[in-house]
């Protein structure tokens, strides 16, 4: 499958002007939208979707990076000891939970709830777009945090302590909430299109159908050790009646990134300065020495796409730890991120990538909710490998892809897999290296796959398996938010564990 690249628009200066913002950065249209005259679902839409790219692109990316081991601190720098010692707190990752609701669900909402003054203009798409980003990013909060605000959530000044809810029924709503922006985009064919201020999928709305069915998929999956095999075949059908499949290339973020200061693609900026030089967290981000042999025990081509060459020579990484030899394990030393990853600076964000999308639709069929047996199974399991290739960069990416997973290796070839899931979910975590990584995190918490992955020997010897709620919330909404213990990030799993 060719993997097709998303360039969007930047933003209009007309629109600037009418929202009276600065120039100084073209992404910040218009943070806070309270007023219709002036803010309409068009100049909301691709600040609500640039926030949504850059909090995937950088936090939730960087932690499950970090947490399924692919990448290690060198012993010149201090940063990170948290993922050695896995000493969360309530003001760990916050940003997560606070920029979810305080910016991206605000706009979202404003866009659902607006109705155009004239009645002239049908902002249907704008509304099932909104729908379907929320419901990617309250899977992801469920995930993390378990019972989270939903139905008193984003009433704005009205309701400043909701209620919150519980993570199954959430789960359930938004399954329900993705069906219905599909519904509304198939409904309708007066709606205003919304061109290139969808900075995704450019007002396709096929697009939006098959994004929307990927992210219903992937939520059902993930409730399959919960027994309710006859709810999840229920909704696939209406999945399957809809008639709009799943994702066919990556899904990707982009308003006009351009390599400027304020205006470079989230996870790029991250690493590299507009001037070209490296951030500081390209220096102290290497390559773990678990993730650099496993891949080359499987002699897999993607490493040097995952990494890069130390500066002193070779591919080398570190284990997770704060007590490093001083010599051997400088940043000079390790790779970094490599030159798959971070392309260039007006790259795509990618929030859902073809790969993963394959995966998820490998495991489906694996586990009976979608036809087709082993060989569906093993044809999307291949086709899904063949995209993370293409998606790196790697050479000639449909042959070695295919020489890759023809090698006689377990979780390598379909056929020497006698655990399909634990293959499915090995090729997932390298294929999610650097991207989508939180959702091999969440992953590795619901299958125990990859096995193996090593646990700092600084830490109390378990991962984590949640996120803990933000400081922030018990002090503004502490008769709603439920109580919690330090050692609930190691015990308290989600309800689909």
């Amino acid at each position: 499958m060719k993997n097709i690249k998303m360039k969007k628009a930047i933003l209009s200066l007309f629109a600037l002007a009418i929202v009276s913002v600065s120039c100084d950065d073209f992404l910040d249209v218009n943070e806070n939208p309270n007023d219709p005259a002036i803010s309409t679902p068009s100049l909301t839409l691709p600040v609500a979707l640039e926030d949504f790219g850059e909090l995937n692109g950088r936090t939730m990316t960087y932690l499950g990076n970090s947490l399924v081991v692919n990448w290690a601190t060198p012993s010149n720098w201090s940063a990170n000891s948290i993922y050695s010692r896995y000493n969360f707190s309530a003001d760990d990752f916050s940003n997560i939970f606070e920029t979810s609701y305080g910016t991206i669900f605000k706009n979202l909402t404003y866009i659902e709830n607006y109705e155009d003054p004239s009645g002239a203009v049908d902002y249907s798409n704008y509304k099932a777009i909104s729908k379907i980003v929320k419901g990617f990013q309250y899977q992801l909060l469920v995930d993390l945090y378990g019972d989270i605000p939903y139905t008193e959530a984003n009433f704005r000044g009205d309701n400043a302590t909701p209620a919150y809810d519980d993570a199954e029924t959430i789960y359930k709503s938004v399954i329900e909430d993705l069906g219905a922006a599909v519904a509304l985009i198939n409904s309708t064919d007066t709606a205003e299109d919304p061109g290139t201020q969808d900075i995704i999928f450019e007002g396709h709305m096929d697009y939006w159908v098959e994004f929307a069915n990927s992210i219903r998929l992937r939520m059902l999956v993930r409730m399959s050790n919960t027994g309710q095999d006859a709810y999840i075949a229920t909704q696939i059908a209406d999945i399957n009646a809809n008639g709009g499949g799943y994702i066919h290339a990556t899904a990707g973020v982009n308003p006009g990134y351009t390599a400027n200061e304020d205006q470079q693609s989230p996870f790029y900026d991250y690493f590299v300065q507009p001037n070209g030089a490296e951030q500081n967290r390209k220096d102290f981000t290497v390559a773990s020495d678990y993730t650099l042999a496993f891949l080359t025990n499987a002699n897999d081509p993607r490493l040097e796409r995952l990494y890069e060459e130390a500066a002193n020579g070779g591919y080398k990484g570190a284990e997770q730890s704060t007590i490093l030899p001083g010599v051997g394990f400088t940043s000079a030393d390790l790779s970094k991120v490599g030159p798959g990853l971070l392309v260039s600076a007006d790259q795509d964000q990618i929030v859902m990538s073809e790969a993963e999308a394959l995966f998820v639709q490998a495991e489906a069929t694996v586990r009976g909710y979608l036809p087709g047996g082993d060989a569906a199974a093993q044809a999307l399991y291949e086709a899904a490998i063949e995209a993370s290739f293409v998606q790196l960069g790697v050479e000639d990416a449909a042959a070695e892809a295919a020489t890759y997973y023809d090698q006689d290796i377990i979780n390598v070839s379909w056929d020497n897999s006698t655990d399909k899931i634990q293959a499915i979910m090995t090729q997932k975590w390298i294929a999610l290296n650097g991207t989508s990584s939180i959702e091999s995190w969440i992953d590795l918490t619901r299958t125990g796959f990859p096995a193996n992955l090593p646990i700092p020997a600084e830490s109390d010897g378990v991962r984590p398996v949640r996120l803990l709620y933000p400081s922030s919330e018990y002090a503004r909404n502490v008769n709603n938010v439920p109580t919690q213990a330090a050692g609930d990030v190691f015990t308290n799993a989600p309800f689909w564990k």
